[in-house]
């Protein structure tokens, strides 16, 4: 009996390498198939009833193609692209360079020389110029031809944790060697810190960050969906936000002779920008999990490190899945004689 248990364990541990072997090059897919299919899961409880399981799935993916994964590649594509003609400006002096070099010289003492930085060589040699950030940013997940099967993975992926998402839950409930109440304690912990980690900072980024585009659109500051793409990164981040994008963009309009435009900018990012954060983080996060600002920061920037751009998302849900986990077994395991 040991014996055929423990071939059993070197036959699954074998097979296991071979899938994460198979699953690695396509990992970005899979992990955004599973983001995607639990904020979808509210919905497909609700729609399944009416339509089916699979006629539900099959809607809510053609919806997510068109509201979310096609829209957010074309802004990446436009991002892109207004990344390399900023850097191209600012390599030829067309953004009013010698207006700031002047103005931190006055009010620091020092002299600088914005314009010695010949961003174009920093490019080459970074892989190849303008191609180099496009390539990068289409590297995000992958080439364009990797890029159509991934999409095509995550077609497949998502549309089966819908269809078959009920399946799975009993089966790894039946597999958990825990008892029912421990494991839904467990479940709940952890449902608490994925929607926290989405909603309650994912959410309020983006927010963030296409409110101080719209602010910087009407404010005339240029390459406005690339700086709305870079707000929405860094409002991920806790106690930086989006006033490390609005607030120098008004000094810059302010050292250009854009006073009208720099005034606007910088009251609509204290009142607008700024309050919507103050009030929206509270609002979201008082029903859910609380993740300490040290998890998020260490969540996102290993999470990019060790799992790519998904990582923004699941780096913080690890380290506070591990934290629901070690907390459970407090509660319930702990010897506290």
């Amino acid at each position: 009996m040991k014996r055929d248990r423990a071939f059993l364990l070197v036959l699954a541990a074998v097979f296991g390498l071979l899938a994460v072997l198979l699953v690695r090059p396509f990992l970005q897919y899979v992990l955004a198939a599973v983001l995607l299919g639990y904020v979808l899961w509210p919905v497909h409880e609700r729609l399944a009833p009416r339509v089916g399981e699979r006629v539900s799935a099959l809607v809510l993916l053609i919806a997510t193609t068109v509201v979310v994964l096609v829209p957010v590649g074309l802004v990446l594509a436009v991002a892109a692209e207004q990344a390399v003609d900023l850097a191209m400006a600012v390599d030829r002096g067309d953004v009013g360079i010698d207006a700031v070099e002047r103005f931190v010289e006055r009010y620091t003492g020092f002299a600088v020389d914005l314009g010695g930085i010949d961003l174009a060589a920093l490019l080459q040699r970074s892989g190849g110029g303008s191609s180099a950030i496009v390539g990068s940013v289409l590297g995000v997940f992958g080439g364009v031809s990797t890029a159509f099967v991934g999409l095509t993975v995550i077609a497949f992926v998502l549309y089966y944790l819908l269809v078959d998402g009920e399946t799975f839950l009993r089966w790894l409930r039946a597999i958990t060697p825990l008892p029912d109440d421990v494991q839904s304690e467990l479940f709940e912990e952890m449902d608490q810190v994925m929607w926290a980690v989405l909603v309650g900072n994912v959410l309020v980024g983006l927010v963030q960050g296409v409110l101080t585009g719209i602010g910087l659109f009407v404010a005339g500051v240029p390459s406005v969906v690339f700086w709305t793409v870079v707000t929405t990164l860094l409002s991920l981040l806790p106690l930086i936000g989006a006033s490390v994008i609005w607030f120098p963009a008004s000094v810059y309009l302010f050292v250009v002779g854009q006073s009208a435009a720099a005034a606007f900018l910088f009251v609509y990012g204290s009142v607008v920008v700024s309050l919507s954060d103050n009030y929206l983080r509270p609002m979201i996060s008082a029903h859910e999990a609380e993740l300490n600002p040290a998890i998020l920061v260490v969540g996102i920037f290993g999470g990019v490190y060790a799992l790519g751009f998904m990582g923004l998302f699941f780096g913080p849900i690890v380290l506070g899945i591990l934290g629901a986990v070690l907390d459970v077994f407090a509660r319930e395991y702990a010897d506290t004689s």
